[in-house]
């Protein structure tokens, strides 16, 4: 679990029977808020129990809308983290509520924030923590002008898609010398393990030129703008979505690495949208890809537009699209499970690698 989390703070649905159980023995303290579940009932039991727990340091949150209106009061004392559902709340009602005395001096959470409008408004209202895919739906900004660096990977995976010189492709990456440095820590941390890479010359015929494009796509998302609150989340997102769906496909497609690529591509590029604020069909005149790719990109169609679909339905928790998708891949739910854990450790180790 804990490599899945990384450096950042997990939020675990729980409910009585895990709270009583004896699995915090084994559970880091300040690495995660333990959410309580709605049908959590504030027995004597069960607040013996968050008393013990949170006096050991362990951080508990609860509903704001639990359907036992006693217990929620019982449990308010004891909880660090209340949670809001925006979904279940109107602005009006969230003004009201947040402005209780009872939630003061408490970390204040929102669920479902869909948009960039909604995550700043309740920014405003005071809340600390934001759950949802706000920083994933693409905003799309008029005239919008893309950072050089942005720029010059772009004019770089052109030369690459184009068959250019690999002599002309090095020279060009060497041209930014942060830019060839961060590339070289980048595929050193995530792409090839304990080859290590020491020359730009070393990656292209370590990596090949389609891998080594995929890398460049995937320093874009670090090359934005540094005060954007939605790269960090962006470029962890894009990751994990790039590695999971290269792991299905080697799964589904074993022994074909071409098809593992593409759908690794598919992954990284689905947020660019958001990233660059510019509509999928613009990017990708900048950025050329095969016609499979493009497909998935823009219309969900195809093979790599279906595992897109399924990785979508995952980040939705949308059950009814879910299971179908699974079985199209010959997945089940622990296959899933131990594919998601390798593939957000390793959108970890990349987040760490573009921001040391």
């Amino acid at each position: 679990m804990l490599k899945v989390i990384g450096e950042l703070r997990g939020f675990v649905n729980i409910d009585e029977q895990v709270l009583m159980s004896e699995v915090f023995q084994h559970i880091p303290r300040t690495k995660f808020v333990f959410c309580l579940a709605g049908t959590v009932t504030a027995t004597e039991a069960v607040l013996q129990r968050l008393g013990e727990l949170a006096a050991q340091g362990f951080v508990f949150g609860v509903d704001e809308a639990m359907a036992d209106a006693e217990s929620l009061q019982k449990l308010i004392p004891l909880a660090e983290v209340i949670r809001f559902d925006l979904h279940k709340r109107t602005r009006e009602e969230l003004v009201q509520l947040t402005s209780q005395s009872h939630f003061a001096n408490k970390k204040l959470l929102i669920d479902n924030v869909d948009t960039l409008a909604q995550f700043d408004a309740c920014l405003a209202l005071g809340f600390d923590y934001f759950q949802g895919f706000h920083f994933a739906r693409p905003t799309i900004v008029p005239n919008r002008q893309l950072a050089p660096s942005q720029l010059a990977i772009i004019d770089i995976i052109a030369l690459i898609t184009s068959d250019a010189d690999s002599v002309e492709i090095e020279e060009r990456i060497k041209r930014d010398v942060s830019l060839g440095l961060n590339l070289l820590r980048l595929v050193n941390t995530a792409a090839v393990g304990t080859h290590r890479i020491d020359s730009l010359r070393q990656a292209l015929m370590v990596l090949g030129r389609k891998q080594l494009a995929s890398w460049l796509q995937v320093m874009l998302y670090a090359q934005a703008e540094e005060n954007a609150p939605s790269v960090k989340p962006l470029l962890m997102l894009a990751t994990a979505r790039g590695k999971l769906l290269e792991l299905i496909a080697q799964r589904h497609r074993p022994g074909n690495r071409g098809i593992a690529d593409a759908a690794f591509t598919v992954g990284i590029m689905s947020l660019m949208d958001a990233l660059f604020g510019l509509p999928m069909v613009e990017i990708l005149k900048q950025i050329a890809v095969v016609e499979e790719v493009s497909d998935a990109l823009l219309v969900h169609q195809g093979y790599y537009g279906d595992l897109l679909a399924l990785i979508e339905a995952i980040e939705r928790r949308d059950a009814l699209a879910l299971l179908p998708m699974l079985g199209k891949f010959h997945l089940d739910s622990g296959d899933l499970f131990l594919l998601q854990a390798e593939a957000y450790e390793w959108s970890n180790n990349v987040a760490r690698a573009m921001h040391q």
